[in-house]
């Protein structure tokens, strides 16, 4: 047997959701609600950010220093996200001074693959490279 409804009242389908999430949560969601949501999801974005930003630095350094091992310093910077001791040895080795190999008397092929790797990580368009020189034909003065 159906319950009796007064005379007039209807059920709108648009009330069914918000009365279905008030039977399940016990309560009802009002505008501060809302807002608690919003601002815990800006909270946990801008977190993610600075995640992102703080595991990229060795990476940066290393390229701005134009360290010859830059890629790898970069690696290790993001896969420090797992355990704090790679991202710390990342950053140490972004600093360490490379007097051993220093990048301006390097051989000039050398020089320009180590440009282009490190033009390649900082998203420029890498340097054109110095034409070859033409074989002298056979027979041709220089």
């Amino acid at each position: 047997m159906r319950p009796f409804r007064a005379a007039g009242r209807r059920r709108h389908p648009q009330n069914l959701p918000r009365r279905t999430v008030e039977a399940l949560l016990g309560f009802q969601v009002d505008f501060w609600d809302y807002a608690t949501f919003g601002a815990i999801a800006v909270i946990v974005m801008a977190c993610l950010a600075l995640a992102v930003f703080i595991l990229g630095v060795p990476g940066r350094i290393a390229i701005a220093r134009k360290h010859p091992e830059a890629d790898a310093i970069y690696l290790m910077g993001w896969v420090g996200f797992l355990a704090v001791v790679p991202w710390i040895h990342a950053l140490i080795w972004a600093f360490k001074p490379t007097d051993v190999i220093d990048i301006r008397h390097l051989p000039k092929e050398t020089q320009r693959e180590t440009e282009a790797m490190i033009a390649r990580l900082s998203g420029q368009a890498p340097p054109d490279a110095a034409p070859a020189r033409e074989p002298a034909a056979n027979g041709a003065a220089p």
